[in-house]
């Protein structure tokens, strides 16, 4: 199954490089929504040394009305602290899109509203307290 990561006005460079090399080794592609905090001009990419970046499928949007005109019939699971569903829960298929939000602020609170049964957030486990150990 192949599922794309869409990343709506990623701000920090190293973020969407480590989410790239993801995308890479799963198959995916990655689709980046402007405006970005970086530029992914071949320089900038070299000098950050994503050497795998040509070989990712990366596509660029300006805007999210733009990616949404270049995929009409998309499923598209919007990932937010505030959804009720659990990234587990979703009933995933093929060709279906993954969105985060920007670092700082996440997914605009309209996309959230819009499509409340396609909102997953990502658990975090509970940490496990060893003696002698605090959680951090």
């Amino acid at each position: 199954m192949s599922i794309d990561l869409v990343l709506h006005e990623p701000e920090q460079p190293g973020n969407t490089g480590a989410i790239g090399r993801t995308c890479l080794c799963a198959g995916s592609g990655l689709h980046l929504i402007r405006p970005l905090g970086f530029s992914t001009d071949e320089k900038s990419v070299r000098r950050a040394g994503l050497d795998y970046w040509p070989r990712l499928r990366v596509r660029e949007y300006d805007g999210l009305d733009a990616f949404y005109r270049a995929h009409p019939n998309a499923r598209i699971w919007y990932l937010s602290t505030k959804a009720e569903k659990t990234i587990a829960e979703g009933d995933y298929r093929d060709g279906d899109f993954l969105m985060l939000g920007k670092e700082s602020a996440g997914l605009p609170e309209e996309l959230l509203v819009r499509h409340p049964d396609f909102c997953v957030r990502i658990a975090l486990a509970e940490p496990v307290q060893r003696r002698g150990h605090r959680p951090l």
